[in-house]
């Protein structure tokens, strides 16, 4: 294979010369950071569109985007520094390179909901109803965003031939630890390749599900903040799967106890729990007494008086 060639080779998929970046101005644009940002916009695009017809203000998930984006690349990079941080022990200003990669989405996610918490304090808004429209959004920018690992040729698995087998040169392959022992006794003879799951697409196949359950789920919701808990419980199970595939995982500290794995596990188990107890303490309850907002119509969807 070529240094730039991707391929899926038992779905006859071969492709040539896949570019990491082009440049611009004499400046190297990535499509990594640019997927991303399609993931950002499209996320946000998607929380306004839920909130407007839900009866709320889009305005409002827009503003609250400005600092939710902010906050959740610091919280990316702190999260994948403080458990990769053998990495940066002898030249700590590679900390603020982030053009060399190192980005965590959990550090993002959390970075997230604590700036959701600080925002609807501070704006006196109601922090469930405005996680349950921001959910969809959340979901659908992970999904795409997966698609910059791709470009970026990580986020890949263990050895695998099967139906969705990856090949990638090793040459191409951002991080060489990456490959792991199991990987290297399964290269060919010769070959200049390895084949693996190629983990970042069942990711973001999963993200698509779990986006679409959201949005069939939305108007069915019993109480603010059941979206938030579908979202943990069912991104949570996707990712405690598949990162015990991924060969790039994180730590925890002076443990062999993958660190988002472990969070997955204590996203599904909170989620379900809440969820449960929620269900039982609001049975015989009124609707009007449960703590549910309910949804406003937009004006041009109300119905007409009839004289």
């Amino acid at each position: 294979m070529n240094a730039g060639d991707i391929a899926f080779p038992n779905l006859g998929i071969y492709l040539k010369d896949v570019p990491r970046s082009f440049s611009l101005f004499g400046f190297d644009i990535y499509f990594y950071g640019l997927i991303i940002g399609l993931g950002v916009i499209a996320g946000i695009l998607m929380a306004s569109h839920v909130a407007k017809i839900s009866g709320q203000n889009p305005d409002t998930y827009w503003d609250f985007a400005i600092y939710a984006v902010i906050c959740s690349v610091l919280g990316a990079r702190i999260y994948y520094v403080l458990f990769s941080w053998d990495e940066f022990k002898d030249n700590p200003l590679r900390v603020f390179n982030i053009r060399q990669g190192g980005l965590a989405i959990y550090g993002a996610v959390i970075a997230a909901f604590i700036t959701l918490f600080v925002y609807t304090k501070v704006k006196k808004q109601n922090a469930l109803l405005m996680g349950d429209t921001a959910m969809a959004g959340l979901i659908l920018g992970q999904a795409i965003g997966r698609w910059g690992n791709f470009m970026n040729r990580e986020v890949f698995g263990e050895f695998y031939d099967g139906l969705l087998s990856m090949q990638l040169p090793i040459a191409a392959v951002r991080d060489s630890s990456d490959i792991t022992e199991n990987i290297m006794a399964h290269i060919p003879a010769g070959a200049n390749y390895i084949n693996v799951h190629p983990t970042f697409l069942y990711e973001s196949l999963w993200n698509l599900l779990v986006f679409t359950l959201i949005l069939l789920w939305r108007k069915h919701k019993k109480f603010d903040g059941e979206l938030c808990l579908l979202y943990f419980a069912g991104y949570g199970l996707g990712r405690f799967i598949i990162e015990g595939i991924r060969t790039d995982t994180l730590f925890i500290p002076g443990t062999s106890i993958p660190v988002s794995q472990a969070l997955s596990l204590v996203m599904v188990v909170f989620a379900v729990a809440v969820d449960v107890i929620v269900r039982i303490s609001r049975r015989n309850i009124p609707a009007e007494a449960s703590g549910q907002t309910v949804e406003k119509k937009p004006e041009s969807e109300k119905k007409p008086k009839k004289n």
